[in-house]
């Protein structure tokens, strides 16, 4: 019993401690993680950060565009005025002083400017990108006047497009002459609009592109609708369930584009971050995993020593018994013929013939047992026969069999040796006072044989354990009784032995089922 306590306590140990070292990986694991994800939100916030000092440059650079252009028409229409004021005055008096109006049409260096008439016809432009030596790259081939009728009706075409972008001007030149004023925004406007284009463009870049990111999501705050996203192969039907995932990660962050809108970016965490997470699980799982079959193969090669051992021990024991056996039988023999008491011989005989049991059983053990279909009634009635008269008299044994013979397949040596240990243990277990029944029944699937008595009671922490080698609860002795009951009952006979029943200081019932010859 010390020996399995001992092993027991041992296992405990060794459990707790594993489990201590679990616990602290997986607290080392997930404060790293802890941190890891920490840093990743500190990317994202300063990624967002940066996207909303970009935006805020953008909305500084729209208000900026937005002046200019007011201002640019302003000027526009002061030309225009002052057009109107020199064409208005070369049809009066040619005194007219129109210096100042002709200065201020004078100062248009920058904004392009195509008049048309009611034909659409170019009458002039003014501050253009291009002239005829343009057009001449496209049609190097084209006389003079071909080269101007291109050139005038690029001129149109680019006119056309100018007055979709700007309300163009419409003045009249002469009294039922009037002039189109088409005009576009100037070098400068355009270079601002493409630094604001530049900045969205580059924010989108950011967004879509930047694969160190974590998984980012730009949702439009009202709609939930998913304005950008750098995740690859994003599924949109399944856009409520990622999105409804992202959002329990981190809480989102507000960004206030130039649309009256505020807008939340939500960030998950990485695929990375996600694996470290797993990864200590993972690793346990396939530590435990390594260690449980290492402790199955150990264990298989340790019970294969063990059998060898048993088998060893019981045929050296039943090869050492034969020769005494063989000495006492012609001792017998002898004290017969010289006419000693005949009961002591007979005794002496039955003895004997125990013994030879015995030596039968200790054979058996590593070898395949030979098993009959026989009935167990005969097998159980032979042994109780046996014990009765070596029980102490302070026991009551009974036997309840059937009258109808119960047929199982079974080895009537080594079952009898089975009954045996169980019923010795039980005396040990009263005390050697109280009562002992042993009773059979079948099944069509089971024999079952139930062994009870009136002792201790087995407490239901040792349950099982008790057969189990080494186990015993006698200082004397080495705990190998009810291991050799279960191997005798589960390897030869494919059969079952438990505690049916145990209750402290009531008794206790061991049940042994042996499949029925069917």
């Amino acid at each position: 019993m010390n020996l399995y306590s001992n092993k027991q306590k041992w296992k405990i140990a060794l459990l707790i401690f594993a489990l201590l070292l679990v616990g602290a990986s997986l607290f080392v694991s997930n404060t790293i993680v802890s941190k890891v994800a920490q840093s990743e939100k500190a990317k994202a916030k300063q990624w967002a950060g940066t996207i909303n000092k970009r935006i805020e440059l953008v909305k500084l650079t729209d208000n900026t565009f937005s002046e200019l252009r007011e201002k640019e028409r302003e000027k526009m229409q002061l030309w225009i005025d002052a057009t109107k004021e020199v064409s208005m005055a070369s049809s009066l008096d040619g005194s007219q002083n129109y210096d100042f109006p002709l200065r201020i049409i004078g100062q248009n260096k920058d904004i392009p400017v195509i008049v048309l008439d009611d034909e659409r016809f170019i009458s002039g432009s003014r501050n253009l990108d291009f002239d005829t030596t343009d057009i001449r790259k496209i049609y190097p081939r084209a006389t003079t006047p071909e080269l101007l009728k291109h050139f005038d009706d690029s001129l149109v075409v680019l006119a056309d497009e100018w007055e979709k972008e700007n309300p163009p001007f419409r003045i009249e030149i002469y009294e039922g002459l009037f002039m189109t004023y088409a005009y576009t925004d100037s070098k400068e406007l355009l270079r601002l609009e493409n630094e604001r284009d530049s900045l969205i463009h580059g924010f989108n870049s950011d967004l879509i592109h930047n694969k160190g990111l974590v998984p980012v999501l730009l949702v439009d705050s009202k709609t939930d609708e998913i304005i950008g996203t750098n995740i690859e192969l994003f599924d949109s039907p399944s856009t409520k369930k990622y999105l409804a995932d992202i959002k329990s990660q981190n809480p989102p962050i507000t960004i206030d584009f130039n649309n009256g809108e505020k807008n939340l970016l939500y960030f998950g965490n990485s695929p990375e971050l996600k694996q470290l997470q797993y990864f200590p699980y993972i690793q346990f799982t396939v530590i435990g995993l390594f260690a449980l079959i290492g402790y199955l193969i150990f264990s298989t090669y340790r019970k294969a020593e063990q059998n060898q051992v048993w088998a060893g021990m019981a045929k050296e024991t039943a090869h050492q018994l034969g020769t005494p056996l063989s000495s006492l039988m012609a001792w017998i023999q002898l004290l017969e013929e010289q006419g000693v008491d005949e009961m002591a011989t007979t005794e002496m005989q039955k003895d004997i013939v125990r013994l030879e049991k015995v030596t039968d059983r200790f054979s058996k053990i590593g070898s395949g047992a030979r098993l009959d279909s026989t009935d167990m009634s005969d097998t159980i009635r032979n042994i109780t026969t046996y014990l009765r008269p070596r029980i102490s008299d302070k026991v009551v044994f009974t036997v309840d069999l059937p009258d109808e013979p119960i047929i199982a397949k079974h080895n009537a040596s080594l079952i009898e040796w089975v009954i045996e240990n169980i019923c010795k243990n039980a005396v040990d277990a009263m005390e050697a006072v109280g009562e002992l029944n042993v009773s059979i029944k079948g099944s069509p699937e089971w024999v079952h044989i139930d062994i009870t008595d009136t002792g201790k009671g087995i407490p239901s922490n040792q349950l099982k354990t008790i057969f189990s080698p080494g186990f015993s609860t006698k200082k004397r002795g080495w705990g190998l009784g009810l291991s050799l009951v279960k191997r005798i009952v589960k390897e030869y006979h494919k059969g079952k032995v438990f505690v049916l029943e145990s209750q402290i200081n009531v008794g206790t019932t061991f049940r042994i089922s042996i499949p029925a010859d069917s």
